[in-house]
């Protein structure tokens, strides 16, 4: 069975958008961090990873683009995932006994006014799965956690209340990462990272050479460059597939503007009219 590396304990959002791309086809394999999830598939411990790099709400990860940046792995895939937060308990509680709930910050923001509601207290946690399994191992009176609908599955918890975050407009993209490069899908997009020469409109030409190709940008986003203050990087997504001769001719100008050029990856993507985005 092929073994995915995900962030995380059991339970993760990571995990549920591991089984949402692999199904029953995937044995999935929690990693500590996201720079552990890396090793573990170059190591040939995981055959894939399924990494978060960007939430509708919160912006992107920055670790994940450093990740891949810095190393030799490429983008299989993309998965976007309808995040859903739900309020969980063990059993003997219900939603009028409950005082306090554990989860990592940004679930805890994501679910505010639900909490207010119902007067229960937030109470920041180091994970949001990790908050469901450190419950169901040690519970304590009047207090839930705030993860997923799967984490309440694995640690035997009930579900006391879903879908309490405040905008519904949640989602998460990850990609998944591999050694090889992956086969064309019906609907392509690539990635990769560019850095600009320092003179007057360096950024403008490097944009223009896909312009000039009639190629659809989905993504760009400047990140501060490592050992080099005040000079960015630059992530970028684009429709099509790096062989597609329209996204050859804007390559190869890019390769001529740019200082830096890396190609993170060209796989199959997902429109994102086909998930109500």
């Amino acid at each position: 069975m092929t073994r995915v590396a995900f962030q995380g304990v059991h339970g993760a959002y990571s995990e549920q958008a591991l089984r949402q791309h692999f199904g029953d086809k995937a044995e999935p394999y929690p990693c500590p961090t996201l720079g552990d999830l890396f090793k573990a598939i170059l190591s040939g411990e995981a055959h894939y990873g399924v990494v978060p790099v960007e939430n509708a709400l919160a912006g992107a990860v920055r670790q994940a683009y450093e990740l891949l940046m810095d190393s030799d792995l490429r983008i299989q895939a993309e998965i976007i995932l309808h995040v859903h937060h739900a309020l969980l308990a063990p059993p003997g509680e219900t939603l009028e006994t409950i005082q306090f709930a554990r989860s990592h910050p940004q679930a805890l923001a994501q679910s505010e006014q639900f909490l207010k509601r119902y007067a229960i207290q937030p109470i920041p946690y180091y994970d949001t799965a990790g908050s469901a399994r450190d419950l169901s191992e040690q519970p304590k009176p009047h207090t839930a956690a705030i993860a997923s609908e799967l984490a309440a599955e694995l640690y035997n918890l009930n579900v006391l209340a879903k879908e309490i975050e405040d905008v519904a407009f949640n989602y998460t993209r990850f990609f998944v990462v591999g050694n090889e490069d992956p086969p064309r899908g019906e609907y392509n997009k690539t990635s990769l990272v560019f850095a600009t020469r320092n003179r007057p409109a360096a950024l403008y030409e490097c944009l223009g050479a896909f312009a000039e190709n009639n190629i659809n940008l989905t993504k760009i986003e400047s990140r501060p460059r490592r050992n080099r203050p005040w000079e960015p990087v630059f992530y970028l997504d684009f429709e099509g597939h790096w062989e597609d001769i329209p996204c050859q001719r804007a390559l190869t100008r890019l390769l001529q503007l740019a200082s830096f050029v890396k190609m993170l990856g060209s796989y199959p993507a997902i429109r994102t009219q086909s998930v109500g985005i």
